[in-house]
């Protein structure tokens, strides 16, 4: 059997295509390659496209309720001060995270867009996947698997001050141990 070697891409179905865009484009900082008013690819990076919205119908809205099934999408960034550059310029923009938190093998900031779908944008603590599948094997992780609420701000002030990211990273529950 082989494996795929990336995730290409994400599709949304959406009664609201401009609004979507615009948000996308904002967040990633995206660029529309090809938009029309029923379809629409955006891209970040050199992938042809990493995000598609299709508004080929008048789709039901959202249930109010959380249900069964697709939860969320995470974009990583390359730095934690690159994350929280991102966040300060989101929120300039009146968009706002619903929850930070540090989950142990990332920090995550999580905002929802125009038509209530999870956005995850996270830095990895662990340069090495098998450092962060070691460290979910652990107690900190067995008696939390979820994380620790943060304060963006807070971050911030810790990184201008000079403490090291590695030191960041480390989770309040993880100096109990």
């Amino acid at each position: 059997m082989t494996a795929p070697t990336r995730l290409s891409h994400i599709v949304h179905r959406t009664n609201e295509l401009k609004v979507m865009c615009d948000w996308y484009c904002a967040v990633l900082e995206a660029h529309v390659v090809f938009a029309n008013d029923r379809i629409a690819f955006l891209t970040y990076d050199d992938e042809h496209h990493r995000i598609a919205f299709a508004a080929t119908a008048e789709f039901a809205p959202r249930p109010t309720v959380p249900t069964v099934g697709f939860y969320h999408v995470a974009f990583t960034y390359e730095t934690l001060g690159d994350l929280l550059d991102t966040y300060e310029r989101l929120l300039a923009a009146g968009i706002r995270p619903w929850r930070t938190i540090n989950h142990g093998p990332t920090m995550s900031f999580y905002y929802a867009d125009p038509d209530g779908n999870d956005v995850e944008l996270q830095v990895d603590r662990f340069k090495d996947p098998l450092d962060a599948q070691t460290w979910m094997h652990g107690t900190a992780f067995a008696n939390n698997p979820i994380g620790i609420e943060v304060r963006p701000e807070d971050l911030r002030r810790r990184l201008e001050d000079g403490e090291p990211f590695d030191s960041i990273m480390v989770r309040e529950d993880e100096l109990a141990l």
